[in-house]
């Protein structure tokens, strides 16, 4: 492998990683904060990618598509919290489990009603469709760098925010001890609707950015939900910095082991996963 090949997909694997981290995010704070084992993660991602798709067919924007579809994203984890999930924080795991495997199978026919069951593609915007040359033959797509930053950026804001905002205080108050954060006067409810609403935005907004550069298809999103749980546990339940180290771990070795080793390349990320887990069980990094 010459050096632009391999800073391909050294790129490749940032990017990819970076996006595992935005659907882990959410997933690790909402079971981190709330104790909620929360198997409908994956299709938030798919309904970011299938309102990318429709928001830009009616608006011709995608970042417009982003902003109002973050909005939505935001708005609907905030109702799903306030119907559903805050009355099983105290039932049973099984409970939980149950619960967000059937919301799997109505979000799945829901979206089957209003979209359909075709696969669709969202364009790159204009003024990012085109490539950096690498080599006379080689060349990265411009696109590819903004998805990075953009998680890198959100990336940031969550960690400002989580140890850096009064905010952050009090979710992480609120996940380390409830009763005496309650008894303290901090509405832990309005904590956790917000906590909840934000993991459904983040994994909503990995599924429009991500929309341009893969089909927006049925059934997207329970794909990488398994690899997002990878996450959660490489990294340690609860952990935000756990989660990002490892999904940027997961990124290399998912990418470069497609390159390398082929014939493995389907274990890897498991064989990864076996050998934390062997010297390190509660993940890379405690709650």
């Amino acid at each position: 492998m010459d050096f632009a090949n391999f800073l391909i997909q050294l790129l490749n694997s940032l990017q990819y990683g970076l996006l595992l981290f935005m659907l882990a995010a959410g997933l690790t704070l909402i079971f981190g904060i709330m104790g909620v084992v929360n198997l409908a993660h994956g299709s938030f991602y798919m309904l970011g990618a299938y309102l990318a798709w429709f928001l830009v067919s009616q608006l011709g924007s995608l970042v417009l598509a982003i902003v109002l579809g973050t909005v939505i994203a935001v708005v609907f984890g905030w109702l799903l919290e306030w119907l559903l999930f805050r009355h099983f924080y105290h039932r049973d795991h099984l409970d939980q489990v149950l619960l967000t495997f059937g919301l799997i199978y109505i979000f799945e026919e829901v979206r089957s009603i209003l979209w359909g069951d075709d696969v669709h593609s969202v364009q790159v915007p204009e003024m990012l469709n085109w490539s950096i040359p690498l080599t006379d033959n080689l060349s990265y797509p411009v696109y590819r760098l903004v998805m990075s930053g953009v998680c890198i950026a959100l990336a940031l804001g969550l960690y400002l925010l989580i140890s850096r905002t009064r905010l952050g205080m009090k979710i992480r108050a609120g996940a380390f001890n409830r009763e005496m954060t309650e008894s303290l006067g901090i509405n832990i409810r309005l904590i956790h609707a917000v906590v909840f609403a934000l993991g459904v935005a983040l994994a909503a907004i990995a599924g429009m950015i991500a929309s341009p550069v893969s089909s927006v298809y049925p059934g997207m999103g329970s794909s990488v939900l398994i690899m997002c749980f990878v996450v959660v546990v490489i990294g340690g339940i609860g952990s935000v910095r756990g989660a990002l180290v490892a999904a940027l771990l997961v990124g290399l070795v998912d990418t470069f082991g497609k390159v390398l080793v082929p014939q493995i390349a389907g274990m890897a990320v498991y064989m990864l996963m076996a050998a934390v887990l062997l010297y390190k069980p509660e993940g890379l990094f405690k709650q």
